[in-house]
């Protein structure tokens, strides 16, 4: 009876997910191996929405001839190359492999290992108010939720997103364009080349410095990837 009840649950959820914006109460879950059940089969759908659009760009990438661009696939690269935040704007014959180097998806095993970290398994003030299941920051006033415990001086509120998509995509924009998060897209490139299936354990040794604790963040998020056996969602 308790799987029968589970299912109808998750059933809800997926099927409201990308209509409405309204988080489900995983609070409500007494059941440990239920509640991270609920949790990893709301996000999954938007973590595969977003690499797929990912994928669409990549795709773009690789086919066009970056020695004859037309009129519009050159006002799309300059939107990429800005959007991926490439150093140098001018697109010439290396703008292609820098583009691929970061339009790539991020493995699920990775992204529901820092949902459930950063989000207190969608429990948080910031992922019950603000659908900010990552963290992430942003600096002008009003854009986001102020934290309650923010240091004298500092001026950074949480992000709003408008949706858990969003946020979800935020997040990948996030490692796969920021200068702190090279060693992820290094390490991604790597498997590439290699013909790898892409591994979210693997990814993790790159986010040294997505948290104030560092190293211990980065053997954390393995843990939680290794203990809940995430690798399953790698596809």
């Amino acid at each position: 009876m308790v799987k029968v009840v589970l299912l109808s649950v998750l059933c809800v959820f997926s099927s409201s997910l990308m209509a409405s914006p309204v988080l489900p109460d995983f609070g409500q879950f007494k059941d440990v191996k239920q509640k991270k059940s609920a949790f990893f089969n709301y996000l999954i759908p938007h973590i595969e929405k977003a690499n797929a659009e990912i994928l669409s760009e990549r795709k773009f990438v690789k086919e066009i001839n970056f020695t004859q661009l037309s009129a519009s696939q050159t006002a799309k690269v300059e939107t990429l190359v800005k959007k991926y935040r490439l150093k140098d704007k001018t697109i010439s014959g290396h703008t292609k492999r820098d583009l691929l180097t970061r339009i790539d998806i991020i493995p699920a095993s990775l992204a529901l290992a820092q949902a459930a970290n950063e989000s207190a398994w969608g429990t948080s003030r910031f992922a019950r108010k603000a659908f900010n299941f990552y963290g992430q920051w942003c600096f002008s006033k009003g854009c986001g939720l102020v934290p309650l415990q923010r240091s004298q001086g500092m001026k950074h509120e949480v992000r709003k997103f408008n949706s858990p998509y969003e946020s979800v995509k935020g997040y990948m924009l996030n490692l796969n364009s920021h200068r702190a998060f090279k060693l992820v897209r290094s390490e991604r490139l790597k498997q590439r080349k290699q013909n790898q299936k892409l591994s979210g354990l693997k990814l993790a040794k790159g986010l040294v410095k997505y948290s104030e604790r560092k190293h211990e963040y980065v053997k954390e998020i393995s843990s939680m990837i290794r203990y809940n056996k995430l690798k399953r969602f790698d596809g």
